[in-house]
């Protein structure tokens, strides 16, 4: 990997990264840093995929030293039970982690036990001295108990914390220590809940009769997903085991005890009937109660469309409702606008739109210490606001509308509040850079310039060391610490070392001109021993965005077989969907074929989930990919809309708001839904096309997926339907032997058509 240098560069503040030539400042000129695989390399097999592992952060002390760590591979997560996966909140996957308890600063790992676990959250006394952690009790397919399991960190010592009686820890059960270090806080179901769940569940998928009417409040099955939301809270004395009841079991999916141990502040579940406009069809009020009792206060009688920010206390709260920005304090009913444009919305001037886009803020984080601030967002950049008076000040321009700027993520606030770290982004480069800002001077100091990929951040409670979870490209994420000053990235995890003897290829940032004349990017996966001069066989994955040089299983397992990768970027317009791909992804095959990459007689394409969908799309308006695969996605918008044995408001949302963005609901435009379900097309199709689906998936129905195999056998087209009876969404986690076919199918289709072998039965 690159070197980076330990001095900090000196951005001028008066550029505040606002012009194109300051960009350049934090971004040198780096190549991606994917090391070329040696002569004696071995190819990836599938074998390799069941053990590539991801690696997650956990639970990290307050002062930064120690971190929880959990790696998961498919090898130790097989066996799910879709059936249940979907829909019965009493269930809990297979999914086994390594879990493991690092030192930030030495490096040293310890595993906490000494094989995969299912495991789920945890916290850190405020001392770092004990850890609290939930363990599955048993077989997971016993049931939904889980044990809590305090874990002293000098002697290892593990001790099953005593719960009350007739109730249990589950999977999502929330972990909160007091300020002392003495209550953990926890959230708990009884027993009479889990019979309720198991009940209804059992209604709704065997009967003997399954009975829903208009007259219910809920669809039925967003009803029995309102029941996952059930829980109590108590206060369990980790000294003389005593537990304090806190709130009774009710509907309350969010809660947290503010930083003095006083107030309770959690979500209340208001709804009184499936609202469509919401993708869960729920509603929440946000509510405070003395911890000892006492009345509620309502802080919001309704969450929709509120975007809050708590501070470390958990008693001031920033928030957005109307465009409007606004701090307050538990306990405290006046509230302090700091921005948001008043004016009369009947004035549509230019000056007028401008001045209310430049008013409306969003908050981003509180900053902690001596002089506490407010970081909010808006289209010119990244602010500090004065919570008592607003003043405010412009700290970072990143506009991300602007290709020179690049995109910034607030990693947090060090040396008691008066700099902040940013993580940046080129928004046309595999460039990143960690800064810093001194808010006093305005002063950009560029601490770490890299080609790495660097995503998720956690930055300690006392500021001193931040864990972020990146990679080279085409790699798995690890996990690193980034220790002040800053300025060098120590590498925690090593979570795959067989992948360094194993012949990857390289990734590349691809840049094209969509069918619009629009600028659009895409990452090219290129075989090991890639020949520049001589076209390939090429694979197109689509979905929607792709940008980051990731680590995607699949793309290195086609690379392995000689196939190059392309993942192309399209770009939607409310109400065409359809359009989207044809625009992008010929346009991204035009370039390949261009640069003497991709053999135009050799292309394919495929996709899940949405992706399927796409490519079923996408082969009824172009003849020029000779193998497609669509993997549980869906091809009868119409159908999908209502014909879910599971129906959600999910289904009808996608289609109207979300990923679909037709606009409107099936009785509005019919035709639009008709414009955009493949199988009405089918008789356009000449691309031999394998269709492939879980039957027991209930985001995408495979009986959906099956209109499109049952058309294109009338029509006498090419298609192929693999179906796992025990599957669900996606890849099959089902069972080794359904994972293992599914991705020899995969190989086989594309050298049967693109390769002319021969393929599976």
């Amino acid at each position: 990997m690159p070197a980076t240098s330990s001095a900090p560069r000196r951005v001028p503040s008066g550029l505040v990264l606002a012009t194109t030539a300051a960009l350049s400042l934090p971004f040198p000129t780096l190549v991606p840093a994917q090391p070329a695989a040696s002569a004696q390399s071995a190819p990836l097999a599938l074998t390799d995929l069941l053990d590539v592992r991801n690696t997650a952060a956990g639970a990290l002390s307050e002062d930064g030293r120690w971190l929880v760590v959990t790696m998961t591979r498919p090898r130790t997560s097989l066996g799910i039970d879709y059936n249940r996966s979907f829909g019965d909140p009493t269930y809990v996957a297979p999914t086994r982690r390594e879990t493991f308890l690092v030192d930030t600063r030495s490096g040293d790992r310890t595993p906490l036990f000494p094989t995969p676990r299912v495991t789920a959250g945890s916290a850190w006394t405020p001392d770092g001295s004990t850890l609290a952690i939930l363990v599955h009790a048993n077989d997971p397919a016993a049931d939904d108990r889980f044990d809590v399991l305090l874990i002293d960190r000098a002697t290892r010592r593990q001790t099953a914390l005593r719960l009350p009686a007739n109730r249990y820890a589950f999977e999502r059960s929330r972990l909160q220590w007091s300020s002392d270090g003495r209550r953990l806080y926890l959230s708990l179901r009884s027993p009479a809940w889990r019979a309720t769940a198991k009940a209804e569940f059992a209604r709704l998928t065997t009967g003997p009769r399954i009975v829903q009417s208009s007259e219910e409040p809920f669809l039925a099955w967003n009803g029995l997903q309102r029941l996952g939301s059930m829980e109590s809270v108590v206060a369990i004395d980790r000294t003389t085991g005593t537990a304090t009841d806190v709130l009774a079991e009710a509907m309350r999916p969010q809660w947290a005890v503010t930083r003095d141990g006083r107030t309770i502040v959690y979500a209340d579940d208001i709804t009184r009937k499936t609202d469509y406009d919401v993708i869960g069809g729920t509603e929440q009020r946000l509510v405070a109660r003395e911890v000892v009792g006492g009345a509620e206060t309502v802080i919001f009688p309704a969450l929709r469309n509120i975007r809050l920010v708590w501070a470390r206390d958990g008693r001031r709260h920033a928030y957005t409702r109307d465009d409007q920005l606004w701090v307050g304090t538990v306990g405290d009913s006046a509230r302090t606008r700091l921005a948001g444009d008043t004016t009369a919305r009947g004035d549509t001037t230019t000056d007028a739109r401008a001045r209310r886009q430049r008013e409306r803020f969003t908050p981003v984080s509180w900053i902690e210490g001596d002089a506490p601030a407010l970081l909010a967002s808006n289209v010119e950049g990244l602010w500090l606001l004065d919570p008592a008076t607003g003043a405010r000040r412009l700290v970072l321009r990143a506009v991300d509308s602007l290709p020179t700027l690049p995109r910034a993520q607030f990693v947090g606030a060090v040396a008691n509040g008066q700099q902040l770290l940013f993580s940046l982004q080129s928004k046309t480069a595999w460039q990143r850079a960690i800064v810093r800002v001194d808010r006093a001077s305005l002063r950009v100091d560029t601490l770490l310039a890299d080609s790495r990929n660097l995503a998720q951040f956690t930055m300690s409670a006392d500021g001193s060391t931040a864990i972020v979870s990146g990679g080279d490209g085409n790699r798995p994420f690890d996990l690193w610490a980034l220790h002040a000053p800053y300025t060098a990235l120590t590498r925690l995890t090593d979570a795959n070392p067989t992948l360094a003897t194993r012949a990857l290829g390289r990734t590349e940032l691809l840049s094209y001109l969509d069918a619009d004349g629009r600028t659009e990017f895409g990452v090219v996966h290129y075989p090991a021993g890639f020949a520049k001069g001589r076209p390939y066989p090429t694979i197109f994955i689509i979905y929607e965005d792709f940008f980051a040089d990731t680590w995607d299983a699949v793309a290195n397992l086609l690379n392995a077989h000689g196939y190059v990768v392309v993942k192309p970027s399209v770009r939607f317009d409310i109400g065409y969907p359809g359009e989207a791909w044809v625009k992008g992804v010929t346009a991204a095959a035009n370039k390949l074929i261009d640069m003497g990459v991709a053999d135009s007689t050799r292309l394919g394409v495929h996709g899940t989930s949405y992706g399927g969908y796409a490519t079923n799309l996408l082969i009824t308006q172009t003849t020029r990919f000779k193998a497609a695969v669509n993997i549980s996605g869906k091809v009868d918008m119409i159908s999908f809309y209502t014909d879910s044995p599971r129906l959600g408001v999910r289904n009808v949302h996608a289609a109207e708001k979300s990923q679909d963005r037709l606009g409107a609901t099936l009785w509005q435009q019919p035709q639009k839904y008709v414009a955009h379900s493949a199988v009405m097309f089918a008789d356009r199709i000449t691309t031999p096309l394998l269709l492939m689906t879980g039957e027991l998936d209930a985001n995408v129905p495979a009986l959906n997926t099956r209109e499109m195999y049952y058309a294109l056998r009338r029509l006498n087209k090419p298609v192929t339907w693999v179906t796992y009876s025990k599957g669900g969404h996606g890849t099959p986690l089902s069972s080794l032997d359904d994972w293992t076919d599914f991705h020899e199918r995969l190989l086989a289709w594309y050298a049967k058509h693109l390769k002319r072998a021969p393929t599976l039965p």
